[in-house]
């Protein structure tokens, strides 16, 4: 049976870079797995056929000869030196597909030591803080290098020896009958070195706990769920390798006067009945101290003021938003006798041409009315 062309078993053409043919063999290979595909003797087939194809296009020279003599240019029994049997090993799979998943390299090979997590620290702001900025010292508790062994976990004078297991591959094969899986040395880790004489300080591990203090500068206008990103201030990686970052969290507290939302921010104004009938000025309150705000005679409660630009100033442009004030008609309490007699002689006169002068309550009441004579008609 003649064998398909490898460019067209992996579906990428004859100029295709190592790149391409290299997805274009993962997402076949998932696809035709045995053990995705259990008893299915054609995706077997097909799998062994995808990889036969994936090795000899990657490999420069066996490409070179497929391309100028075809199959017969890689075929072993021809003297191509070639594929080396045509033969599959399942194992194989797991460092060509999921190595770049997990971290591991095709073809094996020793593990490198991880680098630190990543930190996250939860900073409460208060709204000043947060839309002028300011500067905070924040503790963190994490893993540092230890400052014996200098983060190689190795008792100083000494060093570590290369794993007796691995033989410093930092992985072992294992045969299973027909599969054969390379898994990371149970010895070293993966690191293909052992340490036979461990630091007192940090036993071994390169690392120790510790709280260190951190300045950091919050930038004016940062709101709720704005990250501030610290590289290399997270834990410290392993046998000296990179740190992590620390990732500052920002929340901002509530208010007792105003709310935010997003660069504008929002607060409610009482008023008297009297500066909201005959108008006036009333002093309220901003981030920068107080101004003075003009209230129109005939003022109704709720009524939006906008006062342009005392707002917060973006994080991410220049733009400054607004201060809206919505006033709220506060009823007068505790009254005397007097005052009560006065507020009972406005609302006597006022109901004499109610029309004139609580034109939403005619308004509404006149919409009731209709209500109910079209329920009773």
């Amino acid at each position: 049976m003649s064998k398909r062309d490898y460019y067209e078993v992996l579906g990428v053409a004859r100029d295709a870079g190592d790149r391409d043919i290299k997805k274009a063999y993962k997402r076949l290979a998932m696809k035709y797995h045995p053990d995705r595909n259990p008893g299915d003797e054609k995706a077997e087939a097909a799998f062994k056929e995808v990889k036969e194809a994936y090795e000899i296009l990657t490999d420069e020279q066996k490409r070179a000869a497929y391309d100028q003599f075809g199959h017969a240019g890689v075929d072993p029994n021809r003297g191509g030196g070639g594929f080396g049997g045509g033969s599959a090993d399942f194992g194989d799979i797991f460092g060509d597909v999921f190595g770049d998943i997990f971290g591991g390299r095709r073809g094996g090979g020793r593990q490198q030591a991880r680098g630190g997590a990543d930190l996250r620290y939860n900073l409460e702001l208060s709204l000043e803080e947060a839309v002028k900025g300011c500067k905070k010292e924040l503790k963190i508790p994490s893993l540092a290098s230890c400052d014996t062994c200098h983060g190689s976990g190795a008792k100083p004078g000494t060093s570590a020896n290369t794993c007796g297991t691995c033989h410093g591959t930092g992985q072992v094969q294992m045969r299973q009958g027909f599969f054969a899986v390379q898994q990371t040395c149970p010895t070293c880790g993966g690191r293909g070195k052992v340490i036979t004489d461990p630091c007192t300080k940090c036993r071994g591990q390169g690392r120790v706990e510790k709280t260190k203090t951190l300045s950091v500068t919050i930038p004016a206008g940062v709101d709720t769920g704005d990250r501030i990103r610290l590289a290399g201030e997270g834990e410290a990686g392993e046998m000296g390798a990179p740190a992590g970052d620390l990732y500052v969290q920002v929340h901002i507290k509530e208010h007792p006067i105003f709310v935010r939302d997003g660069n504008n921010l929002y607060c409610e104004v009482p008023i008297s009945f009297a500066n909201a009938a005959l108008g006036g000025e009333i002093e309220v309150p901003t981030l920068d101290g107080r101004v003075s705000l003009k209230v129109p005679a005939e003022t109704q409660t709720g009524r939006m003021f906008r006062l342009r630009g005392k707002g917060v100033k973006s994080v991410r442009s220049h733009a400054v938003g607004d201060l809206v004030c919505k006033v709220i008609i506060e009823t007068p309490v505790n009254l005397t006798e007097r005052q009560k007699e006065l507020l009972r002689e406005l609302d006597e006169s006022c109901a004499a041409s109610a029309k004139r002068h609580k034109p939403k309550a005619e308004g509404f009441f006149d919409g009731v009315k209709k209500f109910f004579d079209d329920l009773t008609s």
